[in-house]
């Protein structure tokens, strides 16, 4: 029997009451657009993130375009972002119209080097957009520091890393604003696309409130250009249980990244795991590891029934469609992080003798 990747049945049979009952509400009411469960979920989230607003919005994808709109980015402006990461981060900058600037990552966990941030800044330079991939915060304070001396906003994509921690605050509250997404793979996700902006910055929060709703600051009543950016009464009544047990979740899945990392270590001249520095702590949307022969690996284990996933295989400034935005670009680590990354399987119900199983397929792989 082939091993989940991520386990959402498990997930919904442990909270399956409490889900139908939250959806039930929703088709008795109605109010599929813009309903109580949305208000509810907002203020549920800025109470755990500890910011001053939360706005949900349709997408992780469209939360980072609409904190992008509301900040004004315009065709000319250049926005600065790693070369690893998934595709969404670079997308919604050349949506608007403005230039990607691509900075390399770290070897150790793969966020962008802050190090290497200030030479990308020019005169165009109007935001930052650090992801904190895999689960953990990049180096937020570096990088607002640096940030902060040009004069411009860093938004953290924190689609992977909601929940993680960072120098004792939470991830989406660590800079300008915090875009997140509950995509169903998500540490907390709904069962459909979702995602939500934070800030403490009344000003951003009314102006992604309107931007997400055609631009609309009332009833036809349109004062910027907007999005149909709102995220669907369903998905955030699914989203309410759920986050009752997350903070039990993150900690299930930090117990299971402890024993992957138990259990690889006497590999580790084979398999080296994506660290975690000790400041932070990490939600583990993936757990993340590096071998050189990869593609051997990943063969050998799905003939063992076991799945993986390569996050990422081509850093953005080598894809098709931004070699307009690649010349003169150097991310050699991001580069060789394409070819050697693979995520195992993971999620807050992974058991002990199925990590066993498959951590001897991966050893067995990467000694052949």
């Amino acid at each position: 029997m082939s091993i989940p990747f991520v386990d959402l049945r498990a997930q919904y049979q442990e909270l399956k009451s409490a889900i139908d009952q939250s959806i039930q509400r929703v088709l008795d009411h109605g109010q599929f657009i813009l309903g109580p469960e949305v208000k509810e979920l907002e203020r549920r989230l800025t109470k755990f993130i500890g910011t001053k607003h939360c706005v949900t919005s349709a997408s992780g994808t469209d939360a980072l375009l609409i904190a992008l709109m509301a900040l004004g980015i315009k065709p000319g402006d250049e926005v600065i972002t790693p070369a690893f990461t998934f595709i969404a981060t670079a997308e919604v900058i050349v949506l608007l119209g403005a230039t990607p600037v691509f900075v390399d990552v770290e070897e150790l966990t793969c966020n962008l080097d802050a190090q290497k941030l200030r030479a990308a800044f020019t005169p165009r330079t109007r935001a930052v957009i650090p992801v904190s991939l895999y689960g953990q915060p990049a180096d937020m304070d570096e990088i607002n520091a640096i940030a902060g001396e040009f004069g411009v906003p860093v938004i953290e994509d924190a689609a992977q890393s909601f929940g993680a921690m960072y120098h004792g605050r939470r991830s989406c509250d660590l800079s300008s604003i915090g875009c997140t997404s509950f995509f169903p793979s998500k540490p907390l996700g709904c069962y459909g696309d979702g995602g939500a902006i934070f800030t403490d910055d009344d000003g951003l929060a009314r102006a992604m409130s309107e931007i997400r709703v055609h631009g609309q600051a009332g009833r036809y009543h349109h004062t910027r250009i907007g999005i149909a950016g709102r995220m669907d009464t369903l998905q955030c009544a699914i989203l309410l249980p759920k986050l009752d047990v997350f903070e039990q979740e993150i900690a299930a899945r930090n117990e299971v990244a402890g024993r992957y990392a138990r259990l690889l270590a006497p590999h580790a001249d084979r398999i080296a795991v994506v660290g975690v520095k000790p400041d932070r702590s990490s939600v583990y949307a993936q757990f993340t590891v590096r071998i050189k022969n990869r593609s051997d690996a990943q063969e050998i284990l799905k003939a063992e029934g076991i799945p993986t996933a390569v996050h990422y295989p081509t850093p953005i400034h080598r894809q098709p469609a931004y070699a307009a935005w690649a010349a003169g670009v150097d991310c050699p680590v991001a580069e060789r992080l394409a070819v050697e990354v693979l995520s195992l399987p993971m999620h807050a119900y992974l058991d002990e003798a199925t990590q066993a199983q498959i951590v001897a397929a991966l050893a067995r792989a990467a000694a052949a």
